[in-house]
């Protein structure tokens, strides 16, 4: 039986003649990185605004850890570390200063997490540099640290990697894996860096004005998204004889209407296409398709909007 972390139902959000959120049924399996996608405005900060206890619901209901009831989300929501509405950081403050209060003011017992959350972010050398002399950069590991003070089992990041560097982003997608792997951290995160969202997150949620339009795992999205090239002949069965003869390859499947999905020899068409014809195959259409993150959300919604 699957482990929840969050579950909403039937999650709705209205502000006077506006929909923020239209029956909502989203679950987060202990131990996932969930990628939120979605355009500006579609509701993702509504939905976490209201997870966290921001922002009240119209309709629907919030479960956080098995507990529903809004006394037990209170005390569910002691385990959550979010950036949705980024902290204070206080300019004239240095990093551990900036900490030291955080800490004090959620109440997170001993000092020593300090020192041990700035190192765990990489700004444990930033000495007496005040914050406001921070880059952008420095500036989004500072909030992510804040939202790391009591050890949280959920963190709700808002665009960890807004303004950061290539190495940045490196280093805060390692860090968010190795807190997800070693302290079996649950995270959601949502950003509009979708190819960066490809590289860390195991299941997704796609939202669009206000509906949670699909939600899938890695796996189920890397199958709609694998690359291959699409195949049509006169002579189905004589052109999958020759990909297993001529080419040696069983990395193929034919479609029910005949057209075959080879997903080998993809830097090298011109093999594949020599190979049919020198057995006397007419090829009737031969393409490669297959998409990456942000061609898949853009095709989803797409339809949505066409429909």
């Amino acid at each position: 039986m699957k482990d929840y972390v969050l579950k909403t139902n039937q999650l709705s959000k209205q502000y006077k003649h506006q929909v923020a959120l239209n029956k909502v049924n989203l679950s987060i399996e202990k131990g996932s990185i969930y990628g939120f996608i979605g355009q500006n405005g579609a509701g993702k900060s509504t939905l976490t605004r209201i997870v966290a206890g921001l922002a009240m619901p119209s309709s629907g209901t919030v479960e956080l850890f098995g507990e529903s009831t809004e006394r037990k989300l209170i005390q569910a929501r002691k385990r959550i570390g979010a950036t949705i509405e980024q902290p204070a950081i206080y300019p004239h403050m240095t990093a551990a200063e900036n900490l030291e209060a955080h800490r004090l003011l959620k109440g997170v017992p001993g000092k020593e997490c300090v020192q041990k959350t700035l190192a765990l972010v990489g700004l444990h050398d930033t000495g007496k540099k005040k914050a406001k002399n921070f880059s952008l950069g420095m500036k989004q590991r500072l909030i992510l640290a804040i939202a790391l003070l009591g050890d949280p089992e959920f963190l709700i990041l808002d665009e960890p990697i807004n303004g950061l560097d290539p190495m940045g982003v490196v280093e805060i997608r390692e860090l968010l894996k190795k807190l997800n792997s070693e302290k079996g951290v649950t995270i959601l995160i949502s950003s509009h860096i979708l190819s960066e969202l490809h590289l860390l997150a195991t299941h997704y949620g796609f939202i669009h004005k206000g509906e949670l339009i699909e939600q899938m795992t890695l796996h189920q999205l890397e199958e709609k998204c694998q690359q291959y090239f699409h195949i049509k002949v006169d002579n189905t069965e004589k052109a999958a004889t020759i990909l297993e003869t001529v080419l040696s390859t069983n990395d193929f499947e034919v479609m029910p209407d005949g057209v075959i999905r080879l997903f080998t020899y993809l830097d090298q068409p011109a093999k594949v296409s020599t190979a049919l014809v020198n057995a006397g195959l007419i090829i009737e259409q031969f393409k490669s398709m297959g998409q990456d993150l942000e061609s898949y959300f853009t095709k989803l919604i797409g339809g949505i909007q066409h429909g």
